[in-house]
């Protein structure tokens, strides 16, 4: 099954066929289309006009090209009338986004829908970044806010903050009713609890503000709304995307390049409960860290190794890929915080894939120190694995970097990812460690050729909708079925022109 997007062949040099691509489409063009390109374009879609994604071989040569689209392209703009927001709204939404950097993307593009929902002017959502990153970046610090208010323009209004409300000729300030909304709350918490709260006071204060909307919602212009929040109005500062582009072309100066989340951190190993593994002093640190972040369950090494549960060691990541066909010259970016067990677990994966880069290694320079803390360091990991030609995450369960991005590069044109199947892998890893050693890569490709690679697929549960917005964000030019079909290409114009009128017909009832 040949697949399209640019036909990328792994080469150690890089040719100049490739040169020349990148002399024609630079980076910078790249960002530039994840920001703008997509918007044009609008989704429904059914499961009808999707064909079956499991293939009979892998071949090298595709993974190293975008996977095949079967016609679909991202598309979140309205399909049907989408109204203007309102001159008056019900009042200000403000939200506490607590978490790391995709934590907080997931939660704003929730508070955005949540202020459409209550018809509410939103105040620029807060970032808890001390708790997590232990800095104090904030909303500025990390994205472009006026590109923020300006992209979401035809949906919600944005304020940075608060005004101070005149009455009797006195100034005075707005206080929040603070509320704490459920986890995955309906809409209907929205339409009732939260919005009375807010016609009583004027403004409510979410907190915490992750994981409090409900991810399936039967309404797919609200999912598109949420696409358009993610995908497009969700924009590093300058800075950041700077970085990432110089890393980037560093990285594509001798070709193709595979990016990969380890996710074999102490926070994650803690979580799942893989202890066994580790120096009696290691597990010692791993279970201090569980008892005083995690809630107390019975946790089984072996059970949880059997099932899946456990994260990749950097050595079943190398096996894995070696079983694919990848060899010693593949150029590999790690995004990971700090690899836990020290060396001994990277030693192995490193034999077997010595060429490995990071963000300090690729650009040792004293702007990317101090830009390159926190969330911004995360930020520029972020960017680098979206434009790599390969995405590989080790553990996407509960970890909202690898899921966003599965996500991202799906809308960004069905960019190849590998996604083992831990649960399926598992024995096989099992039985190696026991001696059976032979037949092993045949088996690992047995299990990998049944996982998407990246192609338009059906979501289905456990999956969540900010890792894939199939179908609601993505439409067929050419659909059979008439749902399917993308909207006229001057969407945009036809919305300007709706708030336009709005806010004529709003001056002309003033005056």
């Amino acid at each position: 099954m040949r697949r399209t997007g640019f036909h990328r062949r792994q080469s150690g040099g890089g040719g100049s066929g490739f040169k020349g691509m990148i002399v024609k489409l630079s980076v910078a063009a790249v960002v530039l289309l994840i920001c703008t390109l997509s918007l044009f374009f609008s989704s429904t879609g059914t499961s009808s006009n999707l064909q079956s994604n499991y293939r009979s071989e892998i071949r090298l040569e595709e993974l190293w090209s975008n996977a095949g689209s079967g016609g679909w392209r991202p598309s979140s703009a309205p399909r049907t009338h989408w109204a203007p927001p309102p001159t008056e709204s019900n009042g200000y939404l403000r939200v506490r986004c607590n978490g790391g950097l995709n934590q907080q993307r997931s939660a704003i593009s929730n508070a955005v829908l949540a202020a459409r929902i209550m018809n509410a002017t939103l105040v620029l959502p807060e970032l808890d970044a001390n708790s997590f990153w232990h800095d104090d970046s904030g909303f500025h610090g990390i994205y472009d806010v006026e590109h923020f208010i300006k992209t979401l323009r035809y949906d919600v209004k944005i304020v940075e903050s608060i005004p101070e409300n005149q009455k009797n000729g006195k100034k005075k300030k707005i206080k929040p009713f603070q509320l704490r909304p459920p986890r995955d709350a309906p809409v209907s918490w929205y339409t009732t609890d939260a919005l009375k709260k807010m016609k009583e006071h004027g403004a409510i204060y979410l907190t915490p503000f992750s994981h409090r909307l409900a991810e399936e919602i039967d309404n797919p212009e609200y999912q598109r709304l949420r696409c358009r929040v993610n995908y497009h109005a969700l924009r590093f500062k300058p800075h950041i995307v700077k970085l990432s582009q110089s890393i980037v072309e560093k990285l594509r100066e001798q070709g193709p390049f595979m990016s990969i989340h380890l996710r074999f951190e102490m926070d994650m190993l803690s979580f799942a409960g893989c202890f066994d593994i580790f120096t009696p002093e290691e597990q010692k640190i791993l279970k201090k860290y569980r008892k005083e972040n995690f809630a107390p369950k019975r946790l089984v090494y072996n059970e949880r190794r059997a099932i899946g549960k456990c994260p990749l060691t950097p050595q079943e990541v190398g096996l894995i890929l070696r079983a694919l066909g990848f060899d010693n010259s593949t150029r590999i970016y790690l995004a990971a915080g700090e690899l836990f067990g020290g060396d001994r677990f990277m030693k192995p994966f490193r034999s077997l894939f010595p060429r490995l880069e990071n963000h300090s290694s690729v650009e040792n320079s004293e702007e990317l120190a101090e830009n390159t803390r926190g969330l911004a360091g995360s930020a520029v990991d972020y960017m680098v694995c979206l434009l790599s030609d390969i995405f590989m995450p080790t553990y996407d369960g509960p970890s909202n970097f690898a899921n966003n991005l599965l996500g991202h590069r799906l809308y960004y044109g069905f960019r190849t990812t590998i996604r083992p199947d831990r649960k399926s892998l598992a024995p096989i890893f099992i039985d190696r460690e026991n001696g059976q050693t032979a037949g092993f890569e045949e088996a690992v490709r047995k299990v990998m050729l049944k996982t998407n690679f990246g192609e338009p697929h059906k979501r289905v549960s456990p999956e969540s909708f900010y890792t894939n917005s199939w179908p609601e964000c993505f439409c067929q030019i050419s659909a059979q079925n008439p749902a399917d079909k993308c909207p006229p290409n001057d969407i945009l114009n036809i919305m300007n022109d709706e708030l336009q009128k709005t806010e004529t017909d709003t001056n002309s009832t003033i005056s």
